[in-house]
């Protein structure tokens, strides 16, 4: 679709970088931001622009004063959407003319996903792209006409008169192209029902994920391409699906990656951690803000990874990952926070990317003193670790094992060395000026943490991560779930606020699950049944069987989207299609456990042909075309040997466990007094009871 032909359309920019914080003088404006709580709109509380929060009183607003609304999307992360507030927001002459002709709103798109997803559809089908900043212009009643990304002031200013004019000389042609705009936007992510019988096979997810091979860098990992970002939850298929199918091509790639990954630039390698993707094809340099719901997923995968090969860089990825978590992003109530920018302060008191991060040769000399020449070589301070302003990246192009035979050193001595160096270098990063902290809590996000707790106290069986993952999950509990059993979305300051999305319901529930099954106390399986009926009532579409991203309790939104794709995160419905095949599994359900498979067999087309798209939709069809796997452990030692039976990579079974007789309907009349059994059963027909949780592994394996 084109826009309006008098027009400039601006591209977008696919770069997700960090705020430059405001220079904001005497504070001389101050707008209804200031009583926000997203540390994004306070970055934009003293602009001269008259912004305004999205709410039903704004929006009333616009239609009794007639104007155009200016929707202007960002988050704490976005480096242009800062360039865009210091050009343009900062700039009275720019400010008086949004101020006399448009109601301006700005949107944290991390607190409201909806209001972004609308507004990005309608960007998309106007340009063709999208990205952030994200700058709509729309009519009194919220209906798109205009938008783009990044504007120069310029094209801003000019944009704003040429709409202004439009819309107070010629108002009727503006709102049929808005007509023909929101028509595009309501057909959009549609789901096509398929009321074909489901049938999913084996052949198929193999002939996609060949069709996606051609994508993988076998060479760097990742994607093929300038840029590298991280996608774990599509690493975390290809390595389930690898190990289930015996595929060696694709389970090297996934190692590759993760090794590359875990040696990059990408990697803090001082403090931990990862920041969101890199902007070279080999990991190297970063964009250097980490966000936690990179770092929770990569947590999950890493531990994964470690079950199934043992290899030790893993686990100390993740030890360092969540040391970096505790320590940076995370409240002492258990909440974590959103994320931390890539700007920070240099040595001259301005704003400067990654100079938290980076180090020069001759620092690092006066540092490390008589270790410096083996520590350039191991973590590349030379020609090939550089990156500009005479500023090294530290990454790593060899293993340990490698690199301590090469200097004649154990793998003992070169740990102690190692652990010093960063001991060291963290004690004088310390001392720089930090970067700034986003400190708003997301409820999905969270529970994105919480699973990746989970994960490595599988892995590691560190009583620790156990505890963590409690913690968040009780912090989940006692301040964002209601006593109506909905959700919020979002907390700062011991406030909860705005009504849950999809994308919250269904990390929690999945969360909950996997507490359940390091803990075997039911209280979670049960809040987990509650949420999902709670999510059924508000958000499912019973034609269609798929869920809406908002629930039925919005009203002032223009459109009801469903998030169907999966992307960095996976999509809520693939999330909520995975916890309905096992609650299913669990409650002997059959609405449960039909509507997951309705929801597949919806999608599968899409799945097939696209698998990079729909990772974790394949992800579940795996479920049906392989077997797959209930254990249930009855018995006093039920959780010593669930604890056993984890230390195993077993991506197609389900858990369930109980010291007592236990009324859950997977477990029912399977107690015996003084004995623990293990029953391993794959749709509803199950093998001798064992005792011997070895034994029983070897029999799902032998299954493959």
């Amino acid at each position: 679709m084109r826009i309006l032909p008098l027009l400039l359309i601006i591209s977008c920019f696919f770069i997700s970088c960090n705020r430059k914080q405001n220079n904001q003088g005497n504070h001389k404006f101050t707008n209804d931001l200031i009583n926000e709580t997203s540390p994004y709109l306070l970055q934009h509380a003293h602009n001269p622009v008259d912004w305004k929060a999205w709410n039903q009183e704004t929006l009333d607003q616009a239609k009794a004063e007639n104007k155009l609304i200016i929707i202007s999307v960002g988050y704490s992360a976005c480096h242009w959407c800062h360039v865009m507030e210091e050009e343009s927001f900062e700039n009275e002459t720019v400010a008086k003319l949004m101020n006399d002709n448009f109601i301006s709103i700005k949107v944290d798109r991390e607190e409201r996903p909806d209001i972004d997803q609308i507004y990005m559809n309608a960007v998309q089908l106007m340009t063709g792209k999208g990205g952030w900043p994200l700058n709509c212009i729309a009519l009194p009643d919220g209906r798109p006409i205009f938008g783009g990304t990044y504007f120069t002031k310029d094209e801003w200013t000019k944009a704003l008169t040429e709409l202004s004019y439009l819309y107070k000389n010629n108002p009727k042609k503006a709102s049929e192209y808005a007509d023909k705009l929101i028509k595009g936007i309501q057909k959009s992510q549609l789901v096509t029902v398929n009321n074909d019988e489901a049938n999913f096979k084996n052949l198929e997810v193999f002939t996609a994920v060949k069709s996606w091979q051609k994508d993988l860098d076998y060479k760097e990992g990742g994607l093929v391409g300038e840029t590298k970002f991280p996608m774990p939850g599509s690493l975390h298929f290809l390595l389930r699906y690898s190990i289930q199918n015996n595929d060696k091509s694709i389970q090297k790639y996934v190692q590759t990656t993760l090794t590359k990954m875990a040696n990059g630039g990408i990697y803090d390698a001082i403090g931990g951690g990862f920041a969101r993707y890199s902007v070279d094809s080999k990991w190297h340099i970063p964009h250097f803000e980490k966000m936690l719901y990179d770092n929770a997923q990569l947590v999950s995968l890493y531990s994964d990874a470690y079950l199934a090969t043992k290899e030790e860089l893993y686990k100390k990825t993740v030890y360092e990952t969540l040391n970096f978590v505790e320590k940076e992003l995370m409240a002492t109530d258990g909440a974590f926070y959103s994320s931390l920018d890539a700007d920070s302060k240099n040595k001259a008191g301005k704003q400067e990317e990654g100079s938290y991060y980076v180090w020069k040769k001759e620092e690092l000399q006066s540092i490390l003193q008589s270790d410096y020449p083996l520590f350039q070589e191991y973590f590349n301070s030379n020609e090939n670790g550089l990156w500009e302003n005479q500023n090294y990246v530290l990454f790593r192009n060899q293993s340990d094992k490698d690199f301590a035979l090469k200097n004649k050193l154990t793998l003992k001595e070169l740990d102690s060395k190692v652990k010093n160096w960063k001991q060291i270098l963290l004690t004088a990063r310390n001392k720089r000026s930090r970067p700034h902290l986003d400190n708003k809590t997301l409820t999905s996000w969270n529970a994105l943490m919480i699973k990746g707790y989970v994960s490595a106290y599988r892995a590691f069986k560190n009583p620790h991560y156990k505890a963590i993952a409690l913690k968040n999950a009780n912090f989940i509990i006692n301040n964002q779930l209601k006593k109506d059993g909905s959700l919020n979305h979002s907390y700062k300051e011991g406030k909860s606020s705005i009504v849950g999305f999809s994308e919250d319901y269904a990390a929690v529930i999945d969360a909950f699950i996997a507490v359940y099954q390091i803990t075997l106390d039911e209280k979670w399986l049960n809040k987990a049944k509650q949420l999902t009926d709670n999510t059924i009532t508000h958000f499912w579409d019973k034609k269609s069987s798929m869920f809406y991203f908002t629930s039925n309790a919005s009203t002032n939104l223009i459109a009801r989207k469903m998030e169907i794709a999966d992307n960095v995160i996976p999509g809520s419905n693939s999330i909520l299609a995975h916890n309905l095949f096992l609650l299913g599994h669990y409650y002997l359900n059959d609405t449960y456990s039909k509507t997951a498979e309705k929801m597949l067999n919806n999608v599968k087309e899409d799945a097939l042909q696209s698998p990079a798209e729909y990772y974790n939709w394949l992800d579940l069809m795996l479920n049906y075309t392989d077997n797959y796997f209930e254990v249930a452990l009855s018995g006093k030692d039920a959780i010593a040997k669930t604890i056993q039976l984890q230390s195993y990579y077993l991506p197609n079974i389900l858990i369930a466990g109980a010291t007592k007789e236990s009324k859950l309907p997977i477990l029912e009349n399977r107690f015996i007094n003084n004995e623990t059994y293990i029953y391993v059963c794959v749709n509803k027909a199950c093998k001798m009871p064992e005792r011997d949780v070895v034994i029983a592994v070897n029999k799902i394996k032998n299954s493959l």
